[in-house]
């Protein structure tokens, strides 16, 4: 499952989870946009950045999602910051988060870096220790549904689906959250069909990646290659749609960016 994608999507439709992560209040999204900047003359992107809004003196945060251990991640990290930092010369002070689904993941040497951890400019979150979905916020708890089993998420995904029908008042935003619960599902579960998932889990719709696994799935069982390669074609209208950028399209899709362009038209 492509867990960098989805996370960053999730902080894209809803950057209150990310504050709420951090202890901050939910309400402070307002006053962000969460993107992805490019360093120049480098082969350094950053991902995810919650940039303030037009003169707030808020802080920058840099995110980073990490689900494989690395043990270069904060000597790549710290490097893309202080080159987007010399190339920006930004007035903002900034701050860095990065999410692990449990500390085994987080392998990375913070020898050399190790101010920045001890002043709490660099954060680390660790999904599996928020606690029990239950008591968690609805967007924290959706956010843990990514790391867990597959036992446990159909039940943690028919209660998350029970408290967003009850919780949250805003019909767009409940069908906003309910779409990114079936995302979840549909990379979880790849090969339950249409009719066992709306069984399962009781759902009336299923879009975005569902699209495209079934069209996936549909050109695999054709065996031919012509039958795979329009099967991911496809799938890429739903999913830049689903808020997806060519790039993390090209990437899930194993295409170039040339192909999802030509889809996207």
């Amino acid at each position: 499952m492509k867990t960098d994608i989805i996370f960053y999507r999730l902080f894209q439709e809803f950057p209150d989870i990310f504050f709420e992560l951090i202890g901050n209040p939910p309400e402070s999204a307002s006053l962000y946009q969460f993107s992805s900047v490019e360093i120049k003359q480098t082969a350094f992107r950053i991902d995810g950045v919650f940039l303030p809004t037009q003169g707030s003196e808020n802080q920058i945060y840099f995110v980073e999602v990490q689900f494989q251990a690395d043990g270069e991640i904060y000597s790549r990290l710290i490097a893309e910051i202080c080159l987007y930092l010399r190339q920006n010369q930004p007035l903002n002070d900034w701050g860095a988060v990065v999410l692990y689904p449990n500390r085994n993941v987080d392998t990375g040497n913070i020898k050399h870096y190790r101010e920045f951890f001890t002043s709490g400019r660099v954060r680390r979150i660790y999904l599996d220790e928020l606690g029990e979905g239950a008591s968690l916020p609805i967007g924290i708890a959706t956010a843990k549904l990514v790391i867990a089993t597959d036992d446990i998420a159909i039940v943690q995904a028919r209660e998350l689906i029970d408290r967003t029908k009850s919780e949250i008042n805003s019909p767009p935003k409940q069908q906003q959250l309910l779409q990114f619960i079936e995302t979840i599902l549909a990379y979880k579960f790849p090969t339950m069909s249409r009719e066992e998932m709306e069984e399962m889990f009781g759902l009336s719709e299923l879009k975005q990646t569902r699209f495209y696994q079934e069209a996936f799935q549909e050109g695999v069982e054709q065996g031919k290659v012509q039958g795979i390669e329009q099967g991911k074609l496809r799938a890429v209208p739903a999913m830049l749609a689903a808020g997806l950028t060519v790039e993390q399209v090209a990437q899930a899709l194993d295409l170039s960016v040339e192909q999802v362009r030509q889809a996207a038209q």
